[in-house]
């Protein structure tokens, strides 16, 4: 058997202990509603089993656990994350405190379970307050919370959770950080394929963050930067790139990325710092609102970055023109700025001011931020962004993903990539690839096989033209469309399906409609004038 094969069986039966553990509290239709308690405590499992495994090796170096409990106790610096439990033996496992309550320091005994809310977040709060890494990842939890005087998780439940999640050892020499991070990334998953229009706020598709990962091609002790991060799975799916192409190349010993990241809900903030601990990488994860008050700034400019991927929500109707205006960080040039009542290609331009001289950048879009205004005769704001962008020479191309990928919408979605520095070859040109058929049915979502994320990175990468695939088009190409820049228009898949999204459709006689209205107001009141 390869070792991948094993692999893949050692996934396959540690997703499906750690779906189980999730679903033992009401069952799969409402265990997406319990995901902060379910993932803070299948990461403390792993903190648990961890610091048991640093115990032990430091065990064999002075005699004993209870003497390696002393030294850990003395000097916290030995280990990544120290936690403040202590079974009332010292060979027993960190994780039965949890279990059982039962602590050298205070035994709570058979009482523990008639209040397992209290004293668990108890517990968690202690571990936070011993590692400034865990403040407000782990202890923002309260296990005991009410609503309406009704406990939100009552006692017997939550002792069945942790019950469930005890059958399985999560340490070092159990479960590799690459195999139990993604199996934490599919807990993440399945919270969102139930978690309605919440779900595309802290979740993007594995595979469709792979693609971009690829072809943005990190190097080593590059840095990159999500200013959106949600799970903080875009950045993570870099690291893991980068990993695998040192892998195939043999070299050892390089830096790995410094992976940075915002994000605005603070429970989401909360799951990307978890889920970047659980891959065993580190990054810098900042909470608050990027559009309005980004964190990583350099003196009165934007922090800039090597790399930058992006999954900000779509078609925000909340930034009014006083935000651009506002905005003291030069992130909105003349000719650009201010691009309407949606705010896409807001997101694009922070994007771009957050790059470096050489910087690429790859950003998920609804399919109307491509082509929105095209085709008016009436100017358009959001059309005149894409104007500058096009006429720029910023964008280094376009690929126009299936329908039904994502979890909060059915629509299908473009990812733009901006590039600094383009090869000569590629200058004057943008590089638009059509995936619209490149997916399989999934349940209840469509997904990228395997084979279609290779040949869209590589396709995209090598600047491959492909027939009813790919295209290198002109800026002037472009220019004549009208600056439409969705792979649809130019790229025929050859189906029977239209090639133009129904949405952008209406999106596009909706405004038409209005420009109509204007018209028409417009010579009332001319008319008016002449008979007066």
């Amino acid at each position: 058997m390869l070792i991948g094969d094993a692999n893949k069986r050692s996934d396959k039966s540690l997703e499906s202990w750690i779906w189980d553990a999730a679903c033992s509290i009401r069952g799969a239709k409402d265990a997406p509603k319990f995901k902060d308690y379910i993932l803070p405590l299948i990461f403390t499992k792993r903190l648990c089993d961890v610091f048991d495994d640093e115990l032990n090796r430091i065990a064999k170096e002075v005699g004993s656990r209870a003497k390696a409990f002393k030294l850990v106790k003395h000097d916290k610096k030995l280990v990544r994350f120290y936690l403040p439990l202590e079974p009332l033996s010292p060979d027993d496992a960190v994780w039965s405190v949890i279990r059982t309550g039962k602590d050298k320091t205070r035994v709570a005994g058979e009482k523990y379970l008639e209040r397992l809310g209290q004293e668990l977040t108890t517990y968690l709060r202690a571990i936070a307050d011993e590692n400034a890494l865990l403040k407000g990842i782990i202890d923002r939890v309260d296990f005991n919370a009410t609503t309406h005087g009704v406990r939100d998780i009552d006692d017997n439940r939550l002792s069945n959770l942790i019950e469930r999640i005890s059958e399985k050892r999560l340490g070092l020499g159990d479960v590799e950080a690459d195999i139990i991070g993604r199996s934490y990334e599919y807990l993440i998953r399945k919270f969102a394929e139930g978690g309605g229009q919440s779900a595309g706020e802290f979740y993007t598709p594995g595979e469709v963050g792979e693609v971009m990962a690829l072809i943005m091609d990190p190097e080593p002790g590059m840095t990159v930067y999500d200013p959106t991060c949600g799970s903080a799975g875009l950045l993570i799916k870099c690291e893991l790139a980068l990993e695998e192409k040192i892998k195939a190349s043999g070299k050892k010993n390089t830096a790995p990325l410094k992976l940075y990241g915002q994000e605005s809900t603070a429970t989401t903030w909360a799951m990307a710092n978890m889920n970047m601990i659980i891959h065993d990488m580190e990054g810098e994860i900042e909470i608050g609102d990027t559009f309005r008050h980004p964190k990583f700034r350099k003196g009165n400019r934007l922090q800039t970055f090597d790399r930058v991927v992006a999954n900000p929500m779509w078609n925000q109707t909340e930034f009014t023109e006083k935000d651009y205006d506002a905005d003291e960080l030069d992130r909105f040039p003349q000719g650009a700025g201010f691009p309407g009542n949606k705010a896409d290609w807001g997101w694009v331009q922070h994007v771009f001011a957050s790059l470096d001289d050489k910087g690429q950048a790859a950003v998920v879009l609804d399919t109307g931020a491509a082509s929105r205004g095209s085709g008016s005769a009436n100017t358009n704001k959001e059309k005149e962004v894409r104007r500058w962008f096009v006429e720029q020479d910023l964008i280094e191309g376009v690929i126009y993903l299936p329908e039904n990928l994502f979890y909060n919408t059915t629509a299908p979605a473009i990812i733009l990539f901006l590039n600094k520095t383009k090869k000569k070859v590629q200058k004057g040109n943008l590089f638009l690839l059509n995936a619209a058929t490149e997916f399989a049915k999934g349940d209840p979502k469509n997904y990228l096989p395997e084979d279609a994320i290779r040949r869209i990175a590589e396709t995209f990468t090598a600047w491959r033209e492909v027939e009813k695939y790919s295209r290198i088009v002109s800026r002037e190409e472009i220019g004549k469309r009208d600056y439409n820049i969705s792979p649809s228009l130019y790229v025929s898949t050859g189906s029977d399906a239209v090639h133009r999204p129904l949405r952008e459709i209406v999106e596009e006689l909706e405004l038409l409609e209005s420009e109509a209205a204007s018209v028409d107001a417009s010579l009332k009141n001319i008319l008016r004038a002449l008979v007066v």
